[in-house]
C-alpha cells in the first residue's frame, strides 16, 4: 500500500472541477501540460468548492503515462503525471507507473 507523508495542504477555490490525486493549476484549475502546479488535490472537488490540495511532502498522483522510478515528472493536459519532457517539474517519482491510471509517490519541495 502507497503512503502520503503531506509536509503542507492548503486550499484553494476550485476554477474547475477537479479529480482527486491529480495536479492543480496555481489558479485552483487544472494544471495545464507543462505548467506549474500547487501542487496534488486530495479530494474530488467542483467548482466554486475549496479544493483541498496538498504541496510538499510524498504526495501520491495518477500517472498519465509510463513512468520510471527516480524520473522527474510534469503535469500533462489533465492533471496526470507524466515524464518531464520540455515542461516545469512538479516532482520526481518514487515508483513507477508501468500505465496511465497507475497511483504513484512522488516527492516534491526538496
Amino acid at each position: 500500500m502507497k503512503t502520503q507523508q503531506i509536509g503542507l495542504t492548503t486550499s484553494v477555490t476550485a476554477t474547475g472541477a477537479l479529480t482527486r490525486l491529480r495536479f492543480v493549476g496555481l489558479l485552483g484549475a487544472v494544471c495545464a501540460a507543462g505548467a506549474k502546479a500547487l501542487g496534488t488535490a486530495e479530494a474530488n472537488t467542483d467548482i466554486g468548492e475549496q479544493a483541498p490540495v496538498n504541496t510538499h511532502g510524498i504526495l501520491q498522483v495518477e500517472a498519465g503515462a509510463v513512468i520510471a522510478a527516480g524520473a522527474e515528472v510534469e503535469s500533462d493536459a489533465n492533471g496526470k503525471a507524466i515524464t518531464k519532457a520540455a515542461g516545469i517539474g512538479n516532482g520526481f517519482a518514487l515508483d513507477a507507473a508501468s500505465a496511465s491510471g497507475d497511483i504513484i509517490r512522488i516527492v516534491r519541495g526538496i
